[in-house]
């Protein structure tokens, strides 16, 4: 049977959640409750849970909110062409779309490669393609941080981890950006992305080395050539642009925001500190599809049909007033968001961690480097990218005294 939502469905577009989506959200809660019924792209209805409570239920019950998109009541009205299919698709071949006993060997398999990632070598790694950017803009005394920065650097530090060449990292980093471009250069981007995974893949196949895609491969569970590079995909898109985001957003926080006025000059901890505001205040990851509904139930007060689909607010959830009562900003290493997600199918904890030192090594180089760093406009003429889903800049320009660059003199 279909759910129908209410008439007063919600659209959930990018263009309402660009300015202030703490307002936004904060009136879809008055309301409609934690619970929100919601029109996706063509009027395809879902439920967007907004409660802090109603999502610690939603992802810590994988049977009754899965993962497998095949049950979705609403396939019959999906066109081939949909713009959300490259996210809300047909079960894929990846640790995305599997459940049960298989996803939680996957996991373990990702995790287990992620997890014995040198730490040293990961802060290394960061260190020097930060660098390695900043010659590139240091001279200059002006850029933007997102498209010369926060947008280059996370794929060139997982590319290394997995065990691609430095020199393989511009083409993918390209072929990356390409594709959250989402335009006619979208196709070409994956095509070179699952064609350098394969490439890879095959290599280590026949040469393994001390890296991330030789760990998957050695894995006992015995997993494909075709779910390890479909694995590698899903891995650098979620790795990549929230973590670009996660630098981006927190540097805003940094330069707009006189509580952060010390990390410019050097306050190490207040960089930790933006970081873990942003993803309670601002999280990269705003929301997240999806869960689908196994059998008839209620949830915040809502009747929710089998076969629903489901959408994780994180930011919502995050700013829930039940659980932040006095309306205060979480800093200090509270670490009780849903930034990374919960449950079963959350961003696996060496993951968070790779992304965490990438961001934190970034923005500390940066500023080590560029120390008088500013805004070139005026804070409230910063915009942030049109969609429901991610949330960051598209562009922080900034101005600093040019500095030569390092070259080989690199820490």
């Amino acid at each position: 049977m279909t759910a129908t939502p209410p008439p007063t469905s919600v659209p959930l577009d990018g263009t309402s959640l660009q300015g202030e989506p703490a307002r936004v959200y904060r009136e879809m809660r008055r309301e409609h409750g934690s619970v929100v019924p919601v029109l996706l792209d063509g009027d395809i209805p879902a439920w967007l849970v907004l409660g802090y409570r109603e999502l610690h239920q939603v992802t810590g019950d994988p049977v009754l909110f899965s993962r497998d998109s095949d049950l979705w009541n609403q396939w019959d009205d999906i066109p081939d062409d949909w713009p959300l299919l490259p996210m809300i698709g047909r079960k894929q071949p990846s640790i995305l779309y599997t459940v049960g006993e298989r996803h939680r060997q996957r996991a373990a398999m990702l995790g287990n490669a992620l997890d014995a990632v040198d730490p040293f070598e990961l802060k290394g790694y960061a260190e020097k393609f930060a660098d390695e950017l900043i010659d590139g803009i240091s001279p200059n005394g002006t850029a933007d941080i997102i498209a010369e920065f926060a947008m280059l650097l996370p794929v060139r530090v997982l590319a290394r981890l997995f065990g691609f060449p430095d020199d393989a990292g511009p083409g993918l980093v390209t072929a990356l950006n390409d594709m959250i471009d989402g335009r006619e250069k979208a196709i070409a981007g994956q095509t070179h992305l699952f064609t350098s995974m394969t490439e890879l893949v095959a290599a280590r196949q026949e040469t393994p080395a001390d890296d991330v895609v030789s760990r998957m491969l050695a894995d006992p569970s015995g997993f494909t050539a075709e779910e390890i590079c479909q694995d590698l995909m899903v891995m650098t898109a979620a790795g990549h642009q929230p973590t670009a985001d996660w630098i981006g957003n927190s540097l805003h926080l940094m330069l707009t925001d006189s509580r952060f006025a010390a990390s410019l000059f050097g306050g190490r901890n207040s960089v930790a500190e933006a970081m873990n505001e942003v993803l309670w205040e601002d999280t990269p990851s705003q929301n997240i599809a999806g869960r689908w509904v196994s059998r008839d139930t209620q949830l915040g007060g809502r009747r929710l049909r089998a076969g629903d689909l489901v959408l994780l607010g994180l930011q919502g959830a995050n700013s829930d007033p039940q659980v932040r009562t006095d309306g205060s900003t979480l800093t200090g290493g509270n670490n009780a968001h849903f930034s990374f997600g919960h449950g079963e199918h959350r961003c696996p904890f060496p993951a968070q961690e790779i992304a965490e030192v990438i961001a934190r090594t970034g923005i500390e180089v940066l500023l080590d480097r560029l120390p008088d760093i500013d805004l070139a406009v005026p804070a409230d003429k910063l915009t942030r990218r049109p969609s429901p889903w991610l949330r960051g800049l598209t562009e922080l320009p900034v101005t600093f005294t040019p500095t030569p660059a390092l070259g080989g003199t690199h820490r």
